[in-house]
């Protein structure tokens, strides 16, 4: 009886753990997916388009396209995703606020690409002498990173000066 309650506890405590493993990050918002190639088992290859609404600055959004390996390695977690995406920031509220003091360059969202080593980043820079949010996408991994990129840029308002931390 003893060995079936710690089973039962064990995959029970492994479920959970993969559940933990892939889930999506609570900061990005899934908004589309176009398959883009048919996979017999799991899902397909695809293109997805996720929403990021910048923590530090009210009003900016940031939409990502980027490509989702499909197949049972995907559909678990455990496929490397392409380093491809692509990046377009908007003001999506009538003005923009900002939280706090913002660094001059800060990474903004991280998400993981592979299971362990690969991560996608969008990079929040500050050209404060246009009154102007610049944002990079790139991805890395432990050993070396990708070269693709992609950038984007969202003015604000001269009335609305950015307030910066100092160095």
């Amino acid at each position: 009886m003893n060995l079936q309650v710690c089973l039962r506890a064990g995959v029970a405590f492994s479920a959970a753990l993969l559940a933990v493993a892939v889930a999506p990050p609570a900061s990005a918002e899934e908004l589309a997916d176009v398959s883009t190639a048919f996979r017999w088992l799991g899902k397909n290859d695809r293109v997805v388009i996720e929403a990021y609404d910048d923590p530090k600055v009210v009003g900016v959004t940031c939409y990502v396209s980027r490509a989702r390996t499909g197949g049972v390695k995907g559909t678990v977690g455990l496929a490397e995703d392409k380093s491809e995406a692509s990046i377009a920031c908007r003001q999506v509220a009538p003005s923009v606020q900002f939280q706090d003091k913002l660094p001059v360059q800060e990474d903004v969202f991280s998400e993981r690409m592979s299971i362990l080593f690969k991560r996608l980043h969008v990079v929040r820079v500050v050209d404060a002498k246009r009154n102007t949010l610049v944002y990079l996408t790139y991805s890395d991994k432990l050993i070396d990173g990708s070269p693709m990129n992609a950038v984007t840029a969202v003015p604000v308002s001269p009335s609305t000066p950015i307030p910066l931390k100092q160095k």
